[in-house]
């Protein structure tokens, strides 16, 4: 009877050994287009860290990243308070749910470009912005996809990214308050300030 049970047990053992469970493995992600791995923040926390500034108090959650030296001082990020809008830097949209640049937003981007080119004596602040739909968190971090999408795109038109700081207000600083597709068209956008070195 021993041997009817020890026979058996040996089999199972063998035919379970060779089906042990192959590893997982996972693929690591492609990096950013236009060399935008140095995004992470120079001195306060990350990417996806939440913004400590006096400027965001009380606005609600904003995700902010700015890129090594974007502040000209070593280890700081530029305040966002020190920032302010120029009329010759034109915002950009967004499709629903998407942080791909379109074609159309290209042509205004390469414009922006040019100017900042010409203009070297800015930095730049690229704030992304969503409509209301969604939670807070998600907005948050698709608005610095949009944000972070924008900076790849000047990089790769030969602005530095060492000029670049990108924040994300997800959808906190709405540009239009009222319901309806044409309104949240208009809150899915990248918005730029710029600040003199």
């Amino acid at each position: 009877m021993m041997k009817a049970v020890a026979i058996p047990a040996v089999i199972l053992t063998l035919v379970l050994a060779g089906c042990a469970k192959q590893p997982s493995t996972t693929q690591a992600s492609a990096p950013a287009p236009g060399g935008a791995t140095g995004t992470g923040l120079a001195g306060a926390g990350g990417a996806g860290s939440t913004s400590g500034t006096a400027a965001d108090a009380g606005r609600g959650t904003a995700s902010s990243s700015a890129t090594a030296g974007g502040s000209g001082v070593s280890g700081m990020r530029p305040e966002v308070k020190d920032f302010r809008a120029v009329a010759n830097l034109a915002d950009i949209y967004f499709d629903y749910d998407r942080a791909d640049i379109r074609e159309t937003d290209a042509k205004v981007l390469d414009t922006n470009a040019g100017w900042l080119k010409t203009n070297t004596d800015h930095l730049v602040l690229i704030e992304g912005h969503c409509d209301e739909r969604g939670t807070n968190e998600y907005n948050v971090a698709l608005g610095d996809r949009r944000a972070k999408a924008t900076m790849n795109y000047l990089v790769s038109r030969g602005v530095p990214a060492s000029r670049i700081t990108v924040i994300s207000y997800g959808e906190e600083r709405p540009a239009c308050s009222q319901r309806g597709a044409d309104c949240w068209a208009k809150n899915r956008r990248a918005h730029f300030l710029v600040r003199p070195r």
